[in-house]
Order: C-alpha cells, then structure tokens, then sequence
C-alpha cells in the first residue's frame, strides 16, 4: 500500500496523529526536500528506507514505489501541507492506477491555515467577507483565463496566493487593474510555522518592495483582503454565540432570531 501524508506546513507537530503514526509504520518514505521538514524523518524506524524527491522526475518515484511496492513493502509519500493543494497528486495517483497499485490518502493541514495563525486572524468576517479564494499568481505553469488574477479582483474576498512569491509585481498590477484598490490591507507570510518564519504587514501597493527589500522569492504566501486591515479588526461579531441568536443546540432569547443549521454549536 502506498499513502500519501500531507506533512502539514513545516512545524512537526502540525501532521495529524493518522500522518504521524503512518510515518512510523512505513517500511519506505519518499519525501519532498524542498519542503517537507526533515525532523518528521526522525519519527521513521531505523530500517526504513528514505528517498528525497526534490531531484527525482515523476517516472523516478513511479519507479521506487512500483519496486517497492513488489516486494511488499509499506510505503509513505510525503508531501509538504495539504496533499489537497498543489501537491501534484493526480499525476502520481493516475500513474499508480494505471499500475494496480494500491493507494490512499492522508489529508494534513495547509499553509494557508498555518499562515492565518501566524497573522492571528481568520480569513473570513461576517459584513465583510464570507470567502476565500486560494490561487496562484501565473508564471511557467499557466491559470486558466478564468481564474486570472484580474478577474478574481472584483469580488472583495480574502486572497490567498501560493506559489507567487517571485511575482509579487505581477500579483500587484493584475489585481490592480482588476479594480482593487492599492490600499487594500496584505500580509506576506514567509514559511509558515517553521522556526525562521516571518511575517510583514503592508498593502497590495507596496507588496513587491517589501518582498523584495526582505529578499523573500519562495516558500512565503501572499494574503490580501480587508480582514487584515482595520475593518477586519473592528469587524461584525459572529450570530453563532451572541445570546440572542438560536441555533439547532441552544435557545435564544430574540424569539425572531433564525434557527442554526444543524452542526452549529
């Protein structure tokens, strides 16, 4: 069996208790270097078999996991973040497919979440904006034209950009003459979670200054969005807890208040 761990964004403590005890059982680990925090290697048993793949092409990991697969060996395919995003995955599952081999796959937590920690906020506030766009900046792997920048500028959701630290000027320009505003409120989150994070306030005017007077041009997420700003500070309680508001759980005392969705605490 192969599994496919999401090793979360670089803190080791941050892989999910599945991912953990996944790494420690497995006989073979293939492992993003680029990314993926190397202490989670120490979880491995003493015997286990590591391969770094920041130098092997797609045919060279098909053909370990093919080879290991053969002789019955457990393997783990460990993958920076959430194996959700970005995480080139369809290509190595269609491959194994194509092979009969056996998968699954073992979701971990996303940059994006780690990001919104180290901002201390959440991405989404009532009155203001109730959603996120993930996406990235096109550079030698192209957008669709429908999910351009420019297009995604209009709708006043929170941002969050991967893979766009060396484009910071491309981010500025395409959302800009999309219509969004210079003084829009933006965060650069540099390796999110790992112990040399950092984080830097500015606007999406000033984005590539920063980025460029920081020497930031990889592994750092972009968020823009007026949830960073000051009307994210003073934003809109949320119903859920307010004393009046009556959920699916709790009665409120406005008798005029909807009633939750079922799931809501």
């Amino acid at each position: 069996m192969v599994h496919f761990v999401g090793a979360g964004p670089g803190d080791p403590e941050l892989v999910t208790v599945k991912g953990r005890r996944l790494i420690m059982e497995a006989d073979v680990i293939i492992y993003a270097g680029s990314l993926v925090n190397p202490e989670l290697l120490t979880l491995a048993k003493a015997d286990a078999e590591i391969y770094d793949s920041k130098e092997m092409a797609l045919p060279d990991i098909i053909s370990v996991i093919q080879k290991k697969h053969q002789e019955g060996k457990d393997i783990v395919r460990l993958q920076t973040g959430d194996i959700s995003l970005y995480s080139a995955l369809h290509e190595q599952t269609e491959a194994l497919r194509a092979l009969q081999i056996p998968y699954d796959l073992c979701p971990g937590v996303g940059a994006f979440a780690a990001a919104a920690a180290a901002l201390e906020t959440e991405y989404t506030a009532p009155e203001l904006t109730q959603s996120v766009i993930i996406t990235r900046a096109e550079g030698r792997t192209p957008v669709p034209d429908r999910e351009s920048l420019k297009s995604f500028a209009a709708h006043g959701a929170t941002m969050v950009l991967y893979l766009s630290s060396a484009l910071a000027v491309k981010v500025r320009d395409e959302l800009t003459n999309g219509g969004m505003p210079g003084n829009t409120p933006t965060a650069i989150v540099y390796k999110a979670s790992w112990p040399e994070q950092k984080v830097f306030r500015t606007t999406l005017l000033h984005l590539p200054d920063v980025m460029e007077q920081n020497g930031i041009r990889s592994t750092a997420l972009i968020i823009i969005g007026e949830v960073l700003g000051e009307e994210g500070a003073a934003k809109e309680a949320s119903r859920l807890y307010a004393p009046e508001f009556t959920t699916a759980y709790r009665k409120g005392s406005d008798e005029t208040s909807k009633t939750g969705a079922v799931g809501e605490a």
